[in-house]
């Protein structure tokens, strides 16, 4: 048996570099069945962040289909979603994209060098965007959602894009088939092609709120002049509808307060639960595209379903006729957000506490014992020994109005070194963005980062959080910077009752809405010992006046209507810039220069706030970078800036890191 080295928490010598979490990750999603191929959308760290799209042959190639520089990212509602579509043609299937920079969709023939646009350059920049494509007509059209910018005006509707190139440089031929409402999404045609199901929903609401299912026949132009809505309305969220054949659908609805799958008549009525249950068949709709169910043609349904004990989750099939499901044994308890199921084969991203993410394929109708890897999100040649990576415990901590706060728990790991005796490790909460998401058990290295070091990560799914039903959803209703920021702070001190934590190195940090609990938490409790926002939010207020379309009245069920003065007058209160010089630790701030969600104007503010008061910070701005880090050396810069701020505060040296310059 090897003797372990002594050394304390924090200064553990690590294979897990910063470097690493770039070279070793390429993110996949959107996995789709095109023809006898596989094909998925991978994220290039390396590349500047660019996303192209990759094939698996029938004789089990890999292949990238979309070369540098070209890069597939589709800015509608900012966040995006599904970017790319196989299409039939005489030589294969062609690649039909949204191109990132100037967002105009673009056909890439096989064999071909180039692609070609298909729509319009836009007057303004990225004025035109598409994204959640689906093919309709043998492959003549791509029928998306389009969303138009032009100065202050804003506008979305389903449309159909001729695949043959001949709106490029007209954009009348591009056919509006529906509009109504504000959002659109998960437009799903007919088998016999007469009608047209999607989702719509209006400002204030967002899609996790309520959002309605519509049916409307298409006429003789294609279009459809009139809708009736069968699902959904104000208080419930639907998602993704299917249709079971030309008069039956079925959608995920949350009318009971959980997720759950049902069938209904195109025509309207009452809808049938497939299966009643305290779980979630759905997910929320911040990225259009997503899918967590199929139906087979034996009838049955094939769904992603959870969580279930210790907070997984699971794949199983669903019998509409008698409400039974029968899980596949998939050894995989984290599944992506998009299931796609053709010719009998299901293809999914999946993964594990200890099993690296993965894009995964196996029969449909089969028990999962046939499933294979086609391509690790993790490149097996750079993922550390076991010895070095963390076993996440899944539990729920006392806290949450006495509901308890549901977190992942990652202690240190290190199979070289152990700490002194009696000296307890540091711990970093984990606060997720969104706020409406949630954080799952799996392999992630950027947590291992830390781990490996000797310092703990507990990962918090708050009030507020998705997978554990609407009414746990809810409890962020109104109360965004007070329970998140409560439970995240019951989370540390239960680790610390434990024996697990030191109390004296307990550390915050979060991105987005979890910048927005971590400033909150520093100039609110005294638990922490620092806290370090990612593009986090520190003023409501001008979060409403600068953001997006998409999140504009997001803050309506967050903290309140602000066009009445005395909810304005409690978000600025509750704001954390508004008392930025009440912080009790010092804070790092990492921002990216263009975010169009959360201006860089926030975090120059708040430390503008913190340099008048004396208090230790500093702020890192990373180039070209927007809501999220994708360059790798945004990724490896703010890595090591957040260890080596964790350990000027708290008493440790980390080995092989640059110090960073804490201003007072």
């Amino acid at each position: 048996m090897t003797t372990k080295a002594v050394a304390p928490y924090g200064e553990w010598v690590s294979p897990v570099s910063a470097s690493m979490l770039t070279a070793a990750a390429r993110p996949l999603s959107f996995p789709t069945i095109v023809g006898d191929e596989i094909w998925w959308a991978e994220g290039r760290p390396a590349e500047g962040g660019r996303s192209t799209v990759m094939a698996r042959r029938s004789d089990g190639t890999v292949v990238e289909l979309l070369p540098a520089p070209w890069n597939t990212r589709t800015r509608v509602h900012e966040y995006g979603g599904r970017s790319f579509v196989g299409v039939p043609g005489r030589a294969g299937h062609a690649l039909v994209f949204a191109q990132f920079d100037d967002q105009r969709l673009y056909r890439l023939d096989p064999g071909a060098e180039r692609p070609v646009p298909l729509t319009p350059a836009p007057a303004i920049p990225a004025g035109l965007r598409y994204a959640d494509l689906v093919v309709a007509r043998d492959g003549a059209e791509v029928w998306c959602v389009r969303e138009r910018h032009a100065g202050d005006d804003l506008e979305r509707h389903l449309v159909a894009v001729p695949t043959d190139g001949s709106a490029a440089e007209d954009e009348n031929a591009i056919r509006e088939i529906v509009g109504g409402s504000r959002f659109l999404a998960n437009l799903r045609l007919s088998p016999d092609g007469t009608r047209l199901a999607w989702l719509a929903w209006d400002h204030p609401r967002m899609p996790w709120d309520g959002t309605e299912l519509r049916v409307g026949a298409l006429d003789a132009s294609g279009r459809v002049p009139e809708w009736t809505t069968i699902l959904g309305g104000p208080t419930e969220s639907v998602f993704q509808p299917e249709w079971a054949d030309d008069d039956q659908l079925y959608a995920v609805s949350d009318r009971t307060g959980w997720w759950n799958l049902y069938r209904l008549d195109a025509s309207g009525g009452e809808p049938v639960a497939l299966r009643s249950a305290q779980e979630e068949f759905g997910a929320p709709l911040w990225q259009l595209g997503y899918t967590s169910y199929a139906a087979l043609p034996d009838g049955t349904v094939l769904c992603m379903h959870g969580p279930v004990p210790a907070g997984t989750e699971r794949i199983g099939r669903l019998d509409p006729a008698t409400g039974a499901l029968t899980d596949l044994d998939l050894p995989y308890q984290v599944f992506g957000t998009s299931l796609a199921v053709s010719g009998g084969r299901a293809v999914v991203v999946a993964g594990g506490p200890t099993i690296p993410t993965a894009l995964i394929q196996f029969t449909a109708s089969g028990d999962g014992s046939d499933v294979e890897v086609l391509r690790s999100a993790l490149d097996p040649d750079l993922v550390p020994d076991a010895g070095y990576l963390p076993i996440p415990e899944s539990t729920t901590l006392p806290g949450g109005d006495g509901q308890g706060v549901h977190v992942h728990i990652y202690p240190p790991a290190n199979a070289d070194f152990e700490a002194p005796a009696g000296e307890l490790p540091p711990y970093v909460v984990f606060v997720h963005g969104g706020p409406t998401s949630a954080s799952l058990a799996t392999l992630d290295l950027g947590k291992a980062y830390f781990t490996s070091r000797g310092i703990g990560v507990v990962d918090v799914n708050y009030g507020g959080s998705t997978g554990y039903g609407r009414a746990y959803r809810e409890r962020l209703r109104d109360q965004w910077g007070i329970v998140d920021v409560e439970d995240c702070a019951a989370a540390a001190r239960a680790l610390v009752d434990r024996g697990d934590a030191d109390p004296a190195r307990l550390a915050i940090r979060g991105g987005s809405a979890g910048g927005w609990t971590t400033l909150c938490a520093v100039t609110d409790t005294d638990v922490f010992a620092a806290g370090t926002s990612l593009f986090g939010v520190a003023d409501v207020r001008l979060l409403a006046a600068t953001t997006h379309d998409f999140e504009s009245r997001y803050l309506d069920g967050l903290v309140g209507d602000l066009s009445d003065p005395a909810i304005a007058a409690r978000a600025d209160k509750r704001s954390p810039l508004s008392h930025a010089d009440q912080t009790r630790c010092p804070v790092l701030l990492l921002q990216g220069s263009d975010d169009p969600v959360v201006p860089l104007e926030q975090a120059e503010k708040f430390r503008d706030a913190l340099a008048s008061q004396n208090i230790r910070h500093a702020l890192m701005v990373f180039p070209g970078e927007q809501h999220g880090f994708r360059k790798a050396e945004s990724i490896i810069a703010a890595t090591e800036a957040e260890l080596s701020f964790y350990g000027q505060v708290m008493g440790f040296d980390p080995p092989g890191v640059r110090r960073i310059t804490l201003s007072d």
